[in-house]
């Protein structure tokens, strides 16, 4: 028995003659992007992203593309970090050889929930500024991602969230400091100070500085010196990081209207004060080795010297009229306060003498 061969089916359009046409290739259409506010989609749309919104620049710029991110989240990124490891150095400085993970925890993620509630609070404040500071426009609110509402209801309930967290689990005090510091952050940095005065970021820099007597109290339910200093530290590191960068970016602030120190003042004015607020920082720093051991005596000895170096060059080559690469130094200033905390942390495991016992 012959089996009746059947031909293969064949697809329209592809081996009929008759549809044998050629194909033509036509130019790629750019997606259409949908116009107004899109309010849902809070993680998606970059709320939480905040610290790393990416840069759209046309004009190529290494310095700012090897860092691969928006130089205007870049300080909510550093600051961010460096609360959060500020978050975990405070605990185990408070008890020297105790790790307790649980309180550290505890202690980021109410942290945490206060820096991401201040900072979205800020972009609220900010959005109309945002969007005329070329690399601000790619913000959430900026861009039209989020709706205003949205992102209050959002930042409120993130500090919410922040003060039950540390009041749960660690206690009263340390999630009364984190409402301060949020209303701090907003009511008098973002609305009064910021487009007032040249001096924003000394003064509001204070509300960088609150996560150290915050994390104290949780661990320890009271204040001492110890936090001060630390808070001293950072309040007194604050201008020379944000200047350095505003420096960087002088033209987008003056666009704004904001009144940072490098619009309304030379660059060598700006920088002799950059070496000014360094020297303070460098001083307040060795203020805590009495309280510390030799690990941190040594960080913060030769990590402050190589720190007050990079910005004196700055001033001094600033004054000679030589090319400078500000943002280098802004840099340099998250890596000299991330080996200070880095330095403190690992003195206070390993719980070494401290400096001051060898005197006593």
């Amino acid at each position: 028995q012959q089996r009746r061969s059947v031909p293969p089916r064949q697809r329209p359009g592809r081996h009929d003659p008759e549809h044998n046409v050629s194909k033509q290739l036509l130019p790629a259409q750019p997606r259409r992007q949908p116009e107004g506010p899109q309010p849902h989609g809070l993680w998606d749309r970059g709320l939480l992203r905040f610290q790393i919104d990416v840069e759209t620049d046309p004009h190529h710029d290494p310095a700012r593309h090897q860092l691969h991110q928006d130089p205007a989240g870049l300080p909510r990124l550093s600051r961010t970090a460096l609360a959060v490891g500020d978050d975990i150095v405070r605990p185990l400085q408070a008890h020297r050889g105790t790790v307790d993970i649980g309180l550290i925890a505890a202690t980021l993620i109410g942290g945490w929930l206060g820096a991401a509630s201040a900072n979205t609070l800020n972009m609220v404040a900010d959005a109309d500024i945002d969007q005329k500071m070329r690399r601000t426009q790619r913000r959430p609110l900026a861009r039209h991602a989020v709706t205003p509402r949205a992102a209050l209801v959002f930042g409120i309930l993130l500090g919410i969230a922040s003060f039950f967290v540390l009041w749960y689990f660690t206690n009263l005090l340390a999630a009364v400091l984190v409402m301060i510091t949020i209303a701090f952050y907003v009511g008098v940095y973002t609305l009064i100070l910021k487009r007032r005065t040249s001096q924003n970021v000394v003064w509001g820099g204070a509300a960088g500085c609150m996560p150290t007597l915050v994390g104290w109290a949780a661990v320890t339910g009271s204040l001492s010196w110890q936090p001060v200093v630390l808070f001293l530290v950072i309040f007194f590191w604050t201008p020379p990081h944000t200047w350095a960068l505003a420096m960087r970016y002088r033209e987008d602030y003056e666009a704004a209207g904001v009144p940072m120190l490098p619009v309304v003042a030379t660059e060598e004015q700006v920088t002799r004060q950059m070496v000014i607020y360094t020297a303070a920082t460098v001083i307040a720093s060795l203020c805590l080795i009495p309280a510390a051991g030799l690990i941190y005596a040594t960080v913060a000895v030769l990590a402050g010297a190589w720190f007050a170096q990079r910005v004196w060059k700055l001033y001094r080559d600033t004054c000679a009229g030589q090319e400078v690469v500000p943002l280098k130094v802004f840099l340099q200033s998250n890596e000299y306060l991330a080996l200070l905390f880095c330095g403190l942390a690992v003195d206070a495991v390993f719980h070494l003498p401290t400096i001051a016992s060898y005197f006593s």
